[in-house]
């Protein structure tokens, strides 16, 4: 695309903890002139006017996925040239059933279109994700897919001083409301699955890395080698279980530093009788980073900040 063409952007999300910090990203972005934003309810009618789309919203709402690829499949049609899908997915994709009780050895890897292929189709996100895979082998988009996974920090910036953007993720402020409730870290089982974590910062900037990679026509795999992980490192559930227990104990709620395993009564309670919080989900962001994504935010880190969220939620 040339370096002075007019680009239209649908941002779908934006509201929301990754959109946000996306949508303050592109904001901020030196070609941000070039972008059309727009307010229409419809979009179908929004895609099909759209060059990029970057959706963020909900990963598993099939309906609007099937409404973007209609509207952006106009767009092709009109324009003969492929419009550009940026979907967010999850590495919740990747999940087994150990329920804490086990690690596993497979390691996904967003390189290897090949491993990648073999993902059951009965995977959570996994249906809307080989949709927008579909799209990109009919010929009339190209697809890439960014795979967060437990994603940390509380976001800042503009948006969120205006009240606009979410600036929480789920697992971990989930998990800290679970433990203050019952006065106790807590995990899954003995705790012993590994799931992979990044700051929200530097997952705000693959999603830059990623569309000006695709804009300037950098050699970017899409489509079925369109799979982008966000991974800066990896942690057990007991990790974090233990992390919250101590900062409990140090403000005088928890009794033990040590996380306790969640009775059936508290997994009804708590999590609907789902153990998808005990589940393993383990990968390398190769194929992100060979874009030149180059997180610095370590495990350590990830678990340092546990202490700002326990006080924030205890604020708020």
């Amino acid at each position: 695309m040339p370096a002075n063409a007019e680009i239209h952007i649908f941002v779908t999300g934006a509201t929301g903890y990754i959109g946000g910090a996306v949508l303050l990203r592109l904001l901020g972005h030196p070609r941000i002139s070039d972008y059309c934003p727009y307010d229409s309810e419809l979009v179908k009618k929004l895609c099909s006017k759209s060059d990029v789309v970057m959706s963020m919203a909900d990963a598993d709402h099939f309906p609007s996925v099937q409404a973007m690829l209609s509207g952006l499949k106009t767009k092709f049609e009109a324009t003969g040239t492929p419009p550009i899908l940026i979907h967010t997915s999850g590495t919740g994709v990747l999940m087994d059933n150990a329920a804490g009780m086990y690690q596993y050895d497979t390691i996904w890897n967003d390189a290897d279109p090949e491993q990648m292929a073999t993902l059951p189709p009965t995977q959570i996100h996994r249906d809307v994700d080989l949709a927008v895979v579909g799209g990109d082998e009919e010929g009339y988009i190209k697809s890439y897919i960014v795979l967060p996974s437990t994603i940390w920090g509380i976001a800042q910036g503009r948006l969120v001083d205006l009240g606009i953007s979410n600036n929480r993720s789920m697992q971990i402020p989930g998990l800290v409301r679970v433990s203050l409730d019952r006065k106790q870290g807590g995990m899954v089982g003995l705790g012993k699955n590994l799931w992979p974590n990044v700051n929200i910062e530097e997952q705000g900037d693959l999603f830059i890395i990623l569309l000006d990679a695709v804009l300037t026509k950098q050699d970017t795999g899409h489509g079925a080698d369109g799979y982008y992980f966000g991974e800066s490192g990896e942690h057990s559930l007991y990790d974090v279980g233990e992390a919250i227990a101590e900062v409990l104990v140090d403000l005088g709620i928890g009794q033990s530093r040590e996380p306790t395993t969640f009775t059936k009564e508290e997994i009804d309670k708590y999590f609907q009788g789902r153990t998808s919080m005990g589940s393993n989900s383990r990968c390398r962001a190769d194929h992100s980073r060979s874009l030149g994504w180059n997180p610095q935010k370590s495990t350590a880190d990830m678990l340092a900040s546990i202490r700002a969220e326990v006080e924030y939620t205890l604020k708020a």
